[in-house]
């Protein structure tokens, strides 16, 4: 094999010849120009292996817009830099090739940990994440391939949805720091994405408005989404909780709703004790159908709990007109409610299941609510008798 000093212009004037040629540079051993009867040329590098001593090559690029000389031989120092280090940089590439992709990943990670671990509300929002998200972007790279600048811009794309993108972050997370365990790769490409900022949704009912839910409610046909929604109202609980809740989570005569801690999300069981509308709701309901299901709202199918309110929900709100109100938002009706009665903060924070302070915090300034009124008490008392007020 011919020995040259490689340079631009000598790259640039090797013609083809009747066999395939490798021209290797006299100034980087083991880097060389592979120019094929074709006329195609490719940079290559050759090394040995230092533990078996086997000779091997490696083809780097092919010479033109998208690799120049000066970029083949520096990708040629690092990797002969590498092979002095013992490792073996075809040997890495073919475990590359062989290494699994995203796509496989994400199926372990639903099947090794979301569905056994986690709830099912959770799980179909982690399967919603992967194809709407996450698989279209990076299904198809190697695990091992994928980079933070990867994570970087899918978050990046979703930046006009800020929780969507946190959420899928966290998602994301979660299956590279299991990718770890499970030996696929060394590191989390997550970790260091920052969070978008998100704006925390401070919508609840006024009394008015609640009035005009319950009217709607009540008017509506569907007996059973109703009495769903009365039951979220009173307790505050989520409306999975409510959805999966049995007969035999409840405890009437004591006022408590014991929940199992599969159908929680801190994963724990937790004790409600319930006001006496909840426990007469609970009565009524319990005559009307109780015998029908072990369900205390069935679906369709009595063997099945109800599953999804999206239409009937939308249906009510349209009717009690409720604009950009959620399901959700009803926890927040009820805590609200409860903090500008006088109630303390981690009361509130007790019957909503939080088990971070702060989550509670942001009803905060609905506390002085009552501490105003007690002021204007005694502020009323004073302007009665003092003239200059």
């Amino acid at each position: 094999m011919p020995i040259a000093r490689l340079t631009k212009s000598r790259v640039d004037d090797i013609a083809a010849s009747n066999r395939d040629t490798i021209y290797w540079d006299e100034g980087l051993p083991g880097f060389g120009l592979r120019v094929k009867t074709t006329g195609v040329k490719s940079f290559v590098v050759q090394y040995r292996n230092r533990q078996t001593g086997r000779s091997k090559r490696k083809t780097l690029g092919r010479y033109g817009p998208t690799m120049s000389l000066q970029a083949a031989r520096d990708l040629a120092r690092s990797l002969l830099a590498d092979v002095i280090r013992g490792e073996d940089p075809v040997a890495n590439a073919q475990a590359v090739r062989r290494s699994p992709d995203v796509f496989e990943l994400a199926k372990l990670y639903m099947t090794e940990h979301a569905i056994p671990k986690k709830r099912q509300g959770s799980v179909r929002n982690d399967q919603s994440m992967l194809d709407g998200y996450i698989l279209p972007k990076l299904g198809k790279l190697r695990v091992v391939e994928v980079s933070n600048q990867d994570i970087q811009k899918l978050h990046n794309q979703m930046r006009q949805t800020p929780y969507q993108a946190n959420r899928t972050l966290a998602l994301l997370s979660k299956m590279f720091e299991l990718s770890v365990r499970w030996g696929m790769r060394s590191d989390n490409p997550a970790r260091g994405v920052e969070k978008l900022p998100e704006e925390k949704r401070d919508r609840w009912l006024s009394d008015e408005e609640l009035s005009r839910l319950l009217a709607a409610l009540a008017e509506h046909p569907n007996k059973v989404a109703a009495d769903a929604i009365r039951l979220q109202l009173l307790t505050g609980a989520r409306i999975g909780e409510v959805l999966t809740a049995k007969w035999t989570d409840f405890d009437i005569e004591r006022g408590v709703w014991t929940k199992p801690s599969h159908h929680t999300k801190q994963k724990r069981r937790e004790h409600l004790p319930l006001s006496s509308a909840s426990c007469e709701l609970l009565r009524r309901i319990r005559e009307a159908r109780a015998a029908k299901s072990a369900w205390l709202f069935p679906g369709r199918s009595p063997e099945h709990p109800y599953k999804d309110l999206k239409a009937f929900w939308r249906s009510v709100t349209q009717a009690a007109d409720l604009k950009d109100y959620r399901i959700h938002d009803n926890r927040h009706t009820h805590a609200s409610h409860l903090v500008s009665s006088g109630l303390s903060l981690p009361i509130v924070g007790r019957l909503l299941g939080h088990t971070n302070p702060s989550t509670t915090q942001r009803y905060a300034h609905l506390a002085d609510d009552p501490l105003r009124h007690a002021a204007e008490i005694i502020g009323n008392k004073i302007k009665e008798r003092d003239t200059e007020l």
